[in-house]
């Protein structure tokens, strides 16, 4: 296997080649890499760069010029899987390094095309690049940096370049989960103690602890990683059990009405159902109906007696089981007890509200490390009529972002909005 690589600095190679497992798997043959210049494809005196058409500054390396190095690497080494690496390329990932580790052992040439100044003419990547890769939302002064970043994550992945498979496998992001923390010795280092289970000597007991450090860490650190995996039903308990608990209530009151007052709603039928199965499907431990209305109350408990202890169990078998976590009271300070009664702590409070002036402590759904970080109990709030009160929404420690599409149109319904809610911060979201 080749990788070519073509650069303005090839210098910049010398000694990175000449490195750890890179080096030895030249030694034993298993890839060879050839190194070049952009300059050697210009004419002498002649500029590799020209200036960007347009208005704005920067200068962009010549199409011409990696015509000519594509041209010349392929006549000696055969057709190239051909990347090139820029911020606006797919994401490098675990899942991209794989994939490309297979694309190199199969084509057996692999041309890598680092830029610098403002990057390339557009036309290049269009004509000849298989891949463009970003190494992440940021800048730096050129690709060479990227693509030895990504020579070290990929030919990692290649047969018989690291020495233990075991040791590719285990790493972090291979699977749905980070690796598990390590030691050596010392065993007492600055007042830190090595886990005595790591020094147990009973390796099912340490292979274990390992499996709960590692979806540990990977749930309240890297949740959004873990979450586009498919997993198995044991890898989604697992991972269930280091997500805190989680709560939603369905506030009847305290909200705003048509008029911009501060009211009650009604409860319908299918607040009670819809709530429930979607509270039941992302694993929230209870679902609070919130209403101090007493014909409200008795409506409701009329249908959750049907379905709690009646008749609806044997109608309905999955109802049956959703309705379970339904729980009617009369405000939110009751939900709030209730949770701490069960928890031992009361709820972080996260208020939902399609109005982002209104709201304080904003937070996206790719922020559940900062939330869960506090380790306490979480309470989703939602609300009917016109949405939560300005007095509720101030209670909050949190606000979610509202639910949007690409249109001015946002009038989604409560239920609509709790299911889409419940899966952007707890649901599975496989890229597999």
């Amino acid at each position: 296997m080749n990788i070519s690589i073509v650069s303005v600095f090839p210098e910049l190679y010398q000694s990175f080649l000449q490195t750890s497992l890179i080096k030895r798997a030249q030694q034993k043959g298993l890839v060879s890499f050839d190194v070049d210049a952009f300059f050697s494809y210009a004419q002498p005196k002649e500029r590799i760069d020209g200036h960007s058409f347009g208005p704005g500054a920067g200068m962009l390396i010549k199409p011409e010029i990696v015509q000519a190095a594509i041209e010349q690497k392929e006549r000696k080494h055969g057709p190239a899987f051909k990347i090139f690496f820029s911020p606006q390329g797919k994401k490098l990932d675990q899942r991209l390094l794989h994939k490309m580790a297979m694309i190199l052992q199969e084509k057996k040439h692999m041309m890598l095309l680092p830029a610098r100044y403002e990057g390339m003419d557009a036309r290049v990547e269009e004509f000849y690049a298989d891949e463009i890769i970003s190494v992440g939302d940021f800048v730096v002064m050129g690709g060479d940096l990227p693509a030895m970043l990504f020579l070290e994550g990929m030919l990692r992945l290649v047969p018989d370049i690291v020495g233990k498979v075991e040791s590719v496998e285990r790493d972090s992001f291979y699977g749905p989960f980070v690796d598990y923390p390590e030691f050596t010795e010392p065993v007492t280092w600055q007042g830190l103690t090595v886990p005595d289970i790591v020094r147990s000597g009973n390796h099912a007991a340490i292979e274990k602890w390992r499996q709960n450090m590692a979806a540990e860490k990977s749930v309240m650190e890297h949740f959004d990683w873990v979450r586009s995996h498919t997993m198995n039903q044991q890898q989604k308990r697992l991972v269930a059990s280091y997500i805190p608990s989680h709560y939603a209530a369905l506030m009847h009151t305290d909200v705003l009405l048509p008029d911009g007052q501060v009211g009650t709603t009604s409860v319908t039928s299918i607040d009670i159902h819809d709530g429930a199965r979607s509270s039941t499907t992302y694993g929230l431990k209870n679902y609070f109906i919130v209403t101090p209305l007493k014909d409200q109350q008795n409506i409701v408990g009329t249908l959750l007696d049907f379905w709690k202890t009646g008749p609806g169990k044997a109608y309905n078998i999955h109802r049956y089981q959703a309705v379970q976590a339904v729980e009617l009271l009369n405000n939110l300070d009751e939900v709030i007890a209730a949770i701490e009664k069960k928890e031992g702590q009361k709820p972080l409070l996260i208020g939902t509200s399609a109005l982002t002036e209104r709201s304080k402590n904003l937070i996206t759904y790719y922020d559940q490390a900062k939330v869960w970080e506090e380790k306490r109990p979480v309470l989703l709030i939602f609300g009917t009529g016109k949405g939560l009160s300005p007095a509720l929404l101030d209670r909050c420690d949190f606000t979610l972002l509202p639910v949007e599409g690409f249109t001015d149109f946002n009038h989604l319904s409560v239920r609509s909005a709790m299911a889409i809610i419940f899966d952007r911060w707890l649901g599975i979201n496989s890229k597999e």
